[in-house]
């Protein structure tokens, strides 16, 4: 019997704790601010900046967003983003990804203010995750989520064998790093590795940011395995589904997370969390 790892249940506990601390902020007069940027009419982007905007303003965040469209010019985005990393009622600032062909995602990452890089793609924090510095920095949602997510559920990840399939900087690069400074035995596989059945059979644990409908099945699993499946994809029909295929009587799975209700939310949750993190920052120096 597969269990199932709530992360919508963990995601609304985690916003409860946010609004906390918002609430806390408010009794001093300080409000969180998070702008997030958006290129173009891609829905599912669209749905996705909604969503943002609509959980932040639930929780009490001013939340702004820009929408340009596909012909903006690199140089006049960035210039949108230097007026909101000047703009104190701005803690964090996101842009939605992709962006059009003629913009150099890099160079727009690069110039959101490191201490506002909500999203935590700014290669200042990625460096700063990777060494694993004993300060306050942002890291990327989806795997700080899912970290989240497996310490709700105490997963001892102090010399487990875990296996990451996938390596963007978005998710899989950035979890290999909060992996390994959790001393997680960690292996990453990626479209030119060979025989993954070989390494997801001996993991305790497997995550999934691979981004293809039902990559991985029972078979790919040793008895009793923690799956995290990270993959967000519409299969034939439409329906959103996970990178990972599997049925309450899958006999290896152990525990899984949902799509959707799974990452998704701690992603969301992660994202609040962080903006609120970075105001409280932001106050002490």
């Amino acid at each position: 019997m597969v269990e199932i790892i709530d992360g919508k249940k963990e995601a609304k506990h985690l916003n409860e704790i946010t609004k906390q601390h918002i609430e806390k902020l408010a009794k001093s007069g300080i409000v969180p601010g998070i702008a997030v940027i958006i290129v173009g009419h891609d829905q599912a982007s669209e749905r996705y900046v909604r969503m943002k905007d609509k959980k932040a303003r639930s929780l009490g965040i001013y939340s702004i967003m820009k929408h340009f469209e596909n012909d903006i010019s690199e140089t006049d985005l960035i210039k949108s983003i230097n007026e909101l990393n000047h703009d104190p009622k701005i803690n964090g600032i996101l842009v939605q990804l992709p962006l059009p062909s003629h913009i150099n995602e890099q160079n727009i990452i690069q110039s959101i203010d490191p201490k506002k890089d909500v999203d935590g793609f700014h290669p200042l924090n990625i460096g700063k995750l990777f060494l694993n510095l004993n300060e306050q920095f942002p890291v990327a949602c989806t795997p700080k989520g899912i970290m989240t997510l497996l310490a709700a559920y105490q997963v001892n990840l102090n010399g487990a064998n875990v296996v990451v399939i996938g390596r963007s900087p978005i998710v899989g690069k950035p979890l290999l790093a909060l992996l390994l400074n959790a001393n997680a035995s960690v292996t990453c596989l990626h479209s030119h590795s060979e025989n993954i059945t070989l390494h997801t059979k001996k993991a305790d644990l497997v995550i999934s940011a691979v981004g293809n409908a039902n990559t991985l099945n029972d078979n790919h699993f040793k008895p009793g395995a923690y799956v995290i499946d990270a993959g967000q994809n519409l299969d034939i029909n439409g329906k959103l589904v996970g990178d990972v295929s599997y049925d309450q009587n899958s006999k290896n799975i152990g525990f899984i997370t949902p799509v959707p209700g799974g990452v998704g939310p701690m992603t969301i949750a992660t994202l609040m969390q962080q903006t609120v993190e970075m105001c409280e920052w932001s106050h002490v120096e």
